[in-house]
Parts: C-alpha cells; structure tokens; sequence
C-alpha cells in the first residue's frame, strides 16, 4: 500500500476520491489485512528531526535509492526532507536518521532540457524540479514521484547492490537523464569523479569523497534501456564533447534521448566500494533483466520476510502503522558492504574480501548498542554472527574495534568503546560465529589504549574535566563498557581480568557529588567542577546535561539507588527529572528533542530510564511513564519521531517499549517490564519458536499491569530473560487504568544486573 501525504487539508480530502482513507498518513486497517508491509509507512519520521529518508532500499541493503532536495542543513542530513517542495535528483546512498551529513553518491536525474551551447551548463549546475506531495509515494522497497517541472514520473526499487530507476517521459526532442558525481551534502565533498563511456547503453566510474567518511569510495555500473542520441560532460568549470571518458573534481554527464509521450527508459546501477568491476559483477548478479516491477515485488518480498518475525494485533491502525514503520527503520542499517564476490574496501585503505560471511559497515554503536542491536539477536540472529565479523575486520585493519564506523572508515564520532556492549552481548546470549577469544583481546584492547582520555580513566578512576571534554560522560560511559568486559572474562574463566574490569566499572561512583545529587564533573585535584548547574548543556557531558546522565548506570542501578540513599529517595529523584521545568542552560545542543521534563527522548542517554522505577519499587510508574512517552513522542505522521533516528536506535526503543520491555542493560540477558501496547505479539524466536505476549485489556487509559503469568504461572517481577525469550514462552498480562502497587514492587523482585551465571 502506498503513502500520499497532504498536510493542511489531509483531515479534509473526500473519501471517494481515494481507495484509501488519509489519516496522519495512514490507510484503514480493513484494506491491508495482516501484510505488516501495508502498514509500514517510509515517510514517518522525514519531517523536522527525524532525519529519515523515504527512497527504495531493502533490510540492511548497501543501495538506498532516495530523492534528494539539493539542501544543506541538519535536517537534511538523510539528503530528504519533508518540508522541501524539490528535488535535484536520486542518489544510490543514504543514512537514516543520523546527525551529520554525508553520502548521496551517485546521483541521477531525468530532464527536459536543451543542451547546445556553453551557456546552457547553468541548467545542468541549478537542475531541479518541482515537486507536490499530493504526487509522492512510497512503500518498502519502492518509491515514485512526479517531476512536475518536467512532466515525468519516477518509479524507484532497488535490490540489495543495485538501484533500478524507471523514467515516463513526455514526448519530447530533448529528454536527458543527467548523472552528477560532484553533489553533495553538508560536511561531504567531491575529491575527485570518472565517468566513462563504455557503450550505447553503459556507463562506468566512481565518485571519491571525503567527509565524515574521510576517504570514502563508491564506484558504479549502470545500463539504459535503450541507447542514449548523444552526450557531454561538465568537468570542472568546463563543457566537453566528443569524449568517451572524463576525470575531475566536479563530473557531470548528460545523455540524450528522444522519447514519445508515456516512453519509458530504465537505468539500472550496481556499486561497489572495492572497483568498477565489482560494480558491474553485482549489476550483472541482482538484476540481470529489465522487469521492473519483478523486481519491486522481491524487494517486498524481502520486507514481508523480516517484518513477518513479529506480528502484532490490535483494531488501531495508527497504533500498526507506527509499530511497524519503527521495526522498518531498524532495519536500515548496517548496510551490506561487500560486493557479490565478497570485495569491499577496508578501514585501511586496502581491498579486502569477506570469505563465508557478508561485511557490514554504518556502526552507529553509541546509539544502537542500546536497544537495536539486542533486538537484533531476537529477530536477526542471521546476521548477528556477520555483524560481529565485520566489527573483528575493522579490528584487525586498525587495531582496535569500531566506534562509529562508516564506509569503510573510522570516525570516531560519539564516545566509549560502544563496540564492547554488542560483541559482548552475542558472545554471552551463545553467538559463535566468531572467534571468541580474537573478540575479548579487541574488546580489551579498545579498554586498554591511551586515546579519549582513557588514560586518566585509568590513572584517576575518572575523566578529570580539566584533561577531557565530555569527562562525565565518559566516565560513566567507560564504566559500563568496563562491566561488559568483565562478564566476558569471567565466562571466559579469566578471574583477574574479570576482577579488574569490575572494580573499574564502578568507577561512576567517583564522579557522584552527594551535596548535590547528581553526577557532576570533577578536576584532576579531586575537586568538583564550579559553578554547577544541573540544567546547564556544558562541556561536560556528551550532547546532554546532569540530569539524564546522572541515571545512567545500567550495569549497577541498585549501586546507583544506594548512592541516593534507597528507593523511596531515588523514586523521588525520578519523579524530579519528569517533571522538572524543560528549560535548558547553557550552550545550545540540536539534539535534546522529546522532552519530558528533563527526560529527552530525542537523544540516546535518556532510553532506559524510565525502566529505572522497575528497580526501585515502583514498576507501576515505570509503566505510567514508558506508555506516556511511546504514546505521545512517537506516531504516524511525517514529524512522527521526535528526534534524530539514529540508525533505528529510536524506532528500537518503541519496537521493545511498545511490545512491553526494555533491555535497561543491554549486555545483561534482562529485560524490564514497562507497558504493552498490543492485544498480543507474536515474536518468532527462530527454531520453530515464537514468545508470545498477551495484554488482556490493554488500551490508552488501561496502561498499568494488574497481573501478569509466565507459561501459565504467576509472574510478580517485572523482568523476563533472555532464555524466557528464545525458549518460546506466553507472557500474559491482565491491564487496568489504575496502578496495582503492590505488582513487581518487593526488593526481591527488582531486576538484577545480569541473568547470567556460570
């Protein structure tokens, strides 16, 4: 089912000129039955800051074939934004949901234009088109839109490395499809473009760019439908003719067709980060015919298969719409990264093969590490052995594991050793698709270098604000990671280790200024950091202030609760970060969105804290405020996400809230009971299993849990396991629109720090 948008007047569109009924964007449930595709709805989430784009890609493909603006800015950071009425073309890359800008590689555009002298460059350097919402549409795997300053319509689909484009042209003497390798976004920029002829019909070359990936490297292949009249290049700041190949720093090439009214001409591109060859090898290999819509139908196809491992069942359609558009955005990223020979180009500069897995590259471990990739090992357990492997590549190219990998290059965007939490948690949930103990040696590695201020981590027992920027953050961030590492060894057997990384993962202790009752920063002397202000965006902390971060403990919340004095006083110390004024000091930060209080949504330091009431006796406040925040700060429409996307951290956490738990410590193998949303869930665990989960009574005022049973047996904590999970389970809970307080609210019900034991 395809998505059409219109925004003042949507409430108002008659509802016989459609065969399906706008609502915030979505159709009516009688219409798309239980296909979990219909409801997905690629446009939730590309207005304001959600920073999704709306184009044709398939689950963790390396094509993302999307409309571009042409507009530099924040929220154009996926190249897409809502609010914009044009569009300079369609590129083969893109990120979803990210805060910085980059990629868009190769990018076509389909005009009328005439092209007969050197003053007509300036149409090829300013060429766009018009565009009506009323006119877009999209759905998995599939894209279209009507160029309305040309009269043709685009229909995009893609397969895993290939990108097919199909162009309805009016009759015209002069219809060119334009292929631009000097565009780009924001931070990015062309280092050097080639474009070579190779036939009639075929085109080859590569776009080099450097960014926020540094040296990033997109080579192609595409084929036309039928062969183009002529063509010419714009290399540079000049027009060239007659030439089969061109070389530059800002290449563009034009090709001419002579098309009649409703013509169709196809491009079909395969790219490769390892050679041209490669590109042509994965054109040739996924789309080795001209069948479009064959094509589109695999690509959904491909949708339904993974979207189909959870189902859930409910008479809202919205509430469907939004549930099943987050698990479509979770699965955006990591991308493939080797081409069908298994090629792909390394964090070292160098040509690398993947033998017997698939590489994998956009690691936005500091936000994912959270809840996206633990639903991974649930629902993607095929791919996490692949994701591990990928992560050890990058290792043994550089040394040390990823912290925000992107194409084939280390950024070092973010902070921690966020790899550490998702290697940790494969190996402890019994992924061994990789080589454990090359996996622990990395792991300690990234622990034990002298980068970040982790040498004063080491020497201090905590980042001193006067040596490091973002030193709280750090700190707490490290600790963490240090815990992950510790489970590890102590699996591993390895008892001085295990003994040493537990002492240093309660480092978070060192930075808690009881006089004031937050996590404050603290100087290399020991003393603490002055002036203090808790609602102040300072230096100290990464993209947030005390407030959120003096809740992130996730590997030792009773340690954090005794630090507050007990649950009554860290209850109360919960209840203050809700509902304390929104206002912000300090220094300005874009990503500190979704607020409730000073609980920001909209950026990862906030997700597990309102799990936090679970560990403290009160789980009923935790289920008042999980449902408050899923209910309000996510929906159907194209503002629907509050913040930032972040490769599907944020849809992640809905996917988890919204079914009705939370993995508060991600490396733990425990998941905190929040507030289902559903009738019921069905989770295929793999191994013929499913993990079902019942809310009998469920609805917007029937948030609180009055009783719950496991496989038939009472259930009074508010946690379930791993094992629960994966050994295919029934969760059934009784809702009500009042609290029972005294459900999951004794000491020994609380979660503890890890379900495992050895």
């Amino acid at each position: 089912m395809n998505y059409r948008f219109r925004d003042a007047v949507k409430p108002l569109i008659p509802l016989l000129l459609f065969a399906f009924v706008v609502s915030r964007g979505v159709c009516k449930q009688g219409i798309r039955g239980s296909d979990p595709t219909a409801y997905v709805n690629p446009f939730i989430g590309t207005a304001d800051h959600g920073h999704a784009f709306p184009g044709a890609t398939v689950p963790f493909g390396m094509v993302q074939l999307s409309p571009d603006n042409g507009t530099d800015g924040w929220d154009w950071c996926s190249g897409y934004n809502y609010a914009d009425t044009a569009i300079i073309g369609f590129s083969h890359t893109h990120l979803s949901g990210t805060g910085i800008g980059d990629l868009c590689d190769i990018l076509f555009m389909p005009a009328i234009l005439t092209l007969n002298s050197e003053a007509d460059t300036t149409k090829l350097l300013d060429l766009h088109s018009v565009i009506s919402h009323e006119e877009e549409s999209a759905e998995p795997g599939y894209y279209s839109v009507l160029l309305k300053s040309f009269d043709i319509r685009v229909q995009l689909t893609a397969t895993e490395r290939a990108g097919f484009q199909k162009y309805i042209f009016p009759q015209s003497d002069n219809a060119v499809v334009v292929l631009n390798l000097g565009h780009a976004i924001n931070w990015d920029r062309t280092t050097e473009g080639y474009l070579k002829i190779v036939n009639d019909s075929t085109i080859v070359g590569y776009r080099f760019s450097t960014g926020w990936a540094k040296d990033q490297r997109v080579y192609f292949a595409a084929r036309f439908s039928r062969p183009f009249g002529s063509s010419l290049f714009y290399v540079d700041s000049s027009l060239v003719r007659s030439r089969k190949d061109v070389r530059g720093r800002y290449v563009i090439g034009a090709f001419k067709f002579r098309t009649n009214a409703g013509k169709t001409i196809y491009v079909k591109t395969g790219i490769s980060s390892a050679s041209i060859e490669g590109a042509m090898k994965d054109l040739d290999t996924e789309i080795p015919g001209w069948n479009f819509d064959k094509v589109r139908e695999t690509a959904q196809k491909m949708w339904r298969k993974e979207l189909s491992r959870i189902k859930v069942e409910t008479p809202d359609s919205s509430l469907k719409a939004t549930f099943y558009t987050a698990l479509y955005h979770t699965m955006m990223a990591p991308n493939v990264f080797s081409d069908a020979d298994g090629y792909f180009k390394g964090a070292d500069g160098k040509v690398h093969r993947a033998v017997g897995y698939k590489q994998y590259t956009v690691f936005s471990l500091w936000d994912t590490f959270r809840a996206e990739h633990p639903l991974f090992t649930i629902v993607e357990r095929d791919r996490v052995n692949d994701f591990i492997r990928s992560m050890l590549a990058h290792y043994e190219e550089t040394g040390l594991l990823p912290v925000w990998e992107l194409e084939g290059n280390e950024t070092n965007t973010m902070i921690g050793y966020p790899a550490v939490p998702v290697v940790a948690d494969a190996i402890l949930k019994g992924f061994r698709g990789f080589k454990v103990d090359e996996a622990y040696t990395a792991m300690k590695k990234s622990a034990m270098q002298d980068k970040f201020g982790i040498n004063y981590y080491k020497k201090y027992g905590y980042v001193p604000a006067d040596k490091e920027s973002e030193s709280v953050s750090r700190t707490l961030e490290y600790a963490y990671d240090d815990w992950c590492i510790a489970q590890v060894a102590r699996f591993l057997h390895r008892k001085a280790d295990y003994e040493y990384f537990m002492k240093r993962s309660e480092n978070y202790k060192n930075l808690f200024n009881p006089s004031t009752g937050f996590m404050q920063g603290r100087l290399s002397d020991g003393k603490w950091v002055e002036p203090f202000n808790p609602f102040a965006v300072t230096h100290e902390y990464t993209e947030s202030n005390a407030w959120p971060y003096s809740f992130f403990v996730p590997q030792d919340a009773k340690g954090l609760i005794k630090l507050y004095g007990g649950d009554k006083k860290f209850d109360v110390k919960l209840d203050s970060l809700f509902s304390a004024s929104s206002a912000l000091a300090g220094r300005f930060q874009s990503d500190i969105t979704g607020m409730v209080g000073q609980y920001a949504q909209g950026d990862e330091q906030s997700h597990q804290i309102a799990y936090l009431y679970d560990y403290a006796g009160e789980p009923w406040r935790t289920q008042e405020m999980v449902r408050k925040v899923a209910s309000t700060l996510y929906t159907d429409s194209t503002n629907g996400l509050c913040g930032n996307d972040d490769c599907g951290q944020m849809s992640a956490w809905y996917v988890f809230s919204s079914i009705g738990f939370y993995p508060v410590n991600p490396a733990s193998g425990v998941y905190a009971i929040g507030s289902p949303m559903f009738d019921k869930v069905r989770i295929d665990v793999g191994n013929g299993k499913d993990f079902v989960v019942m809310a009998k009574g469920v609805s917007n005022r029937n948030c609180y849990i009055q009783s719950a049973k496991l496989n038939g047996k009472s259930l009074n904590r508010p946690y379930i396991t791993q094992k629960e999970l994966m050994t295919g389970s029934t969760l059934v809970f009784q809702m009500g629109n009042k609290p029972n307080k005294n459900w999951g609210s004794s000491k020994s019900d609380s979660p503890p720090a890890s379900s495992y034991s050895r």
